[in-house]
C-alpha cells in the first residue's frame, strides 16, 4: 500500500460519510421547505452548489487533527468557491420567473401527493448525488501526506473547469441580455469551440478535484465514482443529452452541432456564416444544476 494510504484515517472518514450526507439532506431539506412555501421547486437547482459547500465545510471541520493541513484548506475552498458561485449565479438567472417548466411536467406525472413525490424525486435523489460526487472532497481531507505535483495539476484542472464554466455562462448571459439577439441561439466566444462549455468546465472541476486525492491510491479508488457519476450525469444524463434532445428541431441547430464540438473544445469547423442562423427558446439548468442553451 502506498505510504499515504497507510496514514489514511479510514474509521473517520467512515464517520464523515454519515456526517456529510447530513448536511446535504439538510440543505436539501431546508430548502424543500422553502420551496413549499414560495410554491415553486426551481430554487432546488440554487440547493445544489450550496450542498456540496455544506459538505466541504463539514468535512474539514471533521477531518481537524487527521489530514494535511494545507490540502485539507485547499479542496475546501476549491468546492465552496465552486459551490458558492453556481448557486449565486442560478438565484441571480431564475429571479423573477416562475416554476422551471421541467419540474411542472415532472410533478404532472406524479402517482399520488405531489409534495412528497418532489421530495422524493428530485429532493433526495439530489441528496444522494450530491454526496456521491463529492467522496473526493471527502477523502481528499483526511490524506496525511503533502501534496505531490499530481495533486496541483489537479488544481489547474479544476481552474480550467471554473474559468470555462464562469465565462461561458457570462457570455451566454450577456448575450441573452441584448434584445437584438433574442431568437437567436449563441455561437461565438467558449459557445463556438464547444456545444457546453459550462458542463466541460464542471468536468474538468470534478476531475480536477479527484486528481487532489490521488495521491492516496486506495482512497482515490474507493472515490473515483463520484466524477464517474458527474461525468455521467453532464454528457449522457440530464446535461448534454437530455438538453440536446429538446434542441434537436430547432432551427439551424443541426448546422451548429455539425461544426461545434459536443463536449471537449476544439476549433468549430468551417466560418461562422456558413453555419447558418440559429435559434434559441431561453436558456436553462437541468435537474443537476447545470446550465446549458435552453431547458
Amino acid at each position: 500500500m502506498n505510504a499515504f494510504d497507510s496514514g489514511f484515517a479510514w474509521s473517520a472518514f467512515a464517520l464523515n460519510l454519515a456526517v456529510a450526507a447530513g448536511a446535504a439532506f439538510a440543505v436539501l431539506l431546508v430548502t424543500f421547505a422553502v420551496a413549499l412555501r414560495v410554491r415553486m421547486h426551481r430554487i432546488v437547482d440554487i440547493a445544489w452548489g450550496l450542498a456540496f459547500a455544506a459538505i466541504a465545510v463539514a468535512s474539514y471541520g471533521m477531518s481537524a487533527g487527521y489530514g494535511d493541513d494545507g490540502r485539507r484548506l485547499l479542496v475546501t475552498l476549491l468546492t465552496v468557491v465552486w459551490g458558492l458561485r453556481l448557486a449565486g449565479y442560478l438565484a441571480r438567472r431564475g429571479r423573477g420567473h416562475g416554476e422551471d417548466p421541467r419540474y411542472e411536467r415532472l410533478l404532472g406525472k406524479a402517482p399520488g401527493n405531489r409534495t412528497w413525490y418532489a421530495f422524493r424525486i428530485v429532493y433526495l435523489v439530489q441528496g444522494v448525488l450530491v454526496w456521491l460526487v463529492s467522496l473526493p472532497v471527502q477523502a481528499a481531507v483526511y490524506e496525511t501526506g503533502p501534496m505531490s505535483v499530481l495533486a496541483w495539476l489537479g488544481t489547474a484542472v479544476w481552474l480550467l473547469g471554473l474559468t470555462f464554466e464562469t465565462v461561458g455562462d457570462h457570455q451566454l448571459a450577456r448575450f441573452k441580455a441584448d434584445p437584438a439577439n433574442r431568437g437567436r441561439l449563441m455561437d461565438y466566444g467558449l459557445w463556438a469551440w464547444t456545444r457546453h462549455p459550462n458542463y466541460f468546465g464542471d468536468f474538468c472541476v470534478w476531475w480536477g478535484i479527484f486528481l487532489i486525492v490521488c495521491d492516496a491510491p486506495a482512497a482515490a479508488a474507493a472515490t473515483v465514482i463520484g466524477p464517474l457519476v458527474m461525468s455521467f450525469l453532464l454528457i449522457g444524463g440530464s446535461g448534454k443529452a437530455l438538453l440536446e434532445r429538446h434542441m434537436a428541431e430547432r432551427p439551424g441547430y443541426a448546422a451548429y452541432r455539425a461544426g461545434t464540438s459536443g463536449f471537449f473544445p476544439r476549433p468549430p469547423r468551417g466560418p461562422r456564416e456558413e453555419r447558418g442562423p440559429r435559434r434559441d427558446d431561453g436558456g436553462g439548468r437541468g435537474p443537476d444544476g447545470q446550465s446549458g442553451h435552453s431547458g
